[in-house]
């Protein structure tokens, strides 16, 4: 049976990354204080939080709708660049998708919208310590995995495992992009928080959609 992700689901997984922000926070916020404002983890609580917030008080109908809202909030509570990239990343889903349900091969194809918005955004390449460095390969391996005719929740799967990949294959590389970037060679061996973040968000949708019918 084909995956179907409906808007209840898409919520599901916003919840769900909301939750496991809150809960890595003091992480988050440690990694940053290495290379950056010390402020990764404390600005991604707030905006996790008025997502929240705003799902409870007005739940949109829609998938696209519910992408556009998560953006939007983003982009508005959350300080620094993290507001921005990761509101692109949610507004670029948000137009990739229609008001209906998703499939897997759908869902992907938001995430690499999402990927190309951040790309534009933040000008930056795989490579320069920044989220890109654990989005792009998930959206590789969730592509590759939904090709070779593996069901969805084990591409999510894959997809998560890639991520963390490259999250951790930030530490030895000297940052290019960001406040990190100002430090040279200082910032070499420290794990990127925005890396780190993303792939919190590929664990989340294990956790929110892996189970989800295929």
């Amino acid at each position: 049976m084909a995956t179907d992700l409906a808007v209840a689901d898409l919520e599901r997984w916003v919840r769900e990354f909301a939750r496991t922000i809150t809960a890595q926070r003091e992480l988050l916020t440690e990694l940053d204080s290495a290379i950056g404002d010390a402020d990764h983890g404390t600005n991604m609580h707030r905006g996790a939080s008025a997502v929240v917030a705003a799902l409870d008080a007005a739940p949109p109908a829609g998938t696209a709708a519910l992408l556009k809202q998560v953006g939007m909030t983003l982009v508005s509570t959350v300080g620094g660049a993290s507001g921005p990239l990761y509101g692109t990343l949610f507004l670029r889903m948000a137009g990739a998708v229609g008001e209906g349900t998703l499939d897997g091969a759908g869902f992907a194809r938001a995430l690499r919208a999402g990927l190309d918005g951040v790309a534009a955004r933040g000008k930056a390449e795989r490579g320069d310590k920044t989220m890109l460095d654990a989005l792009i390969p998930a959206c590789d391996a969730l592509d590759g995995a939904l090709t070779a005719g593996g069901p969805f929740g084990e591409a999510l799967v894959t997809a998560a495992a890639a991520a963390r990949d490259g999250r951790d294959a930030t530490i030895p590389l000297l940052a290019r992009k960001g406040r990190a970037s100002y430090l040279g060679e200082r910032s070499i061996g420290h794990q990127d928080p925005g890396a780190t973040s993303t792939a919190l968000l590929l664990d989340a949708a294990v956790t929110a959609l892996a189970g989800t019918r295929d």
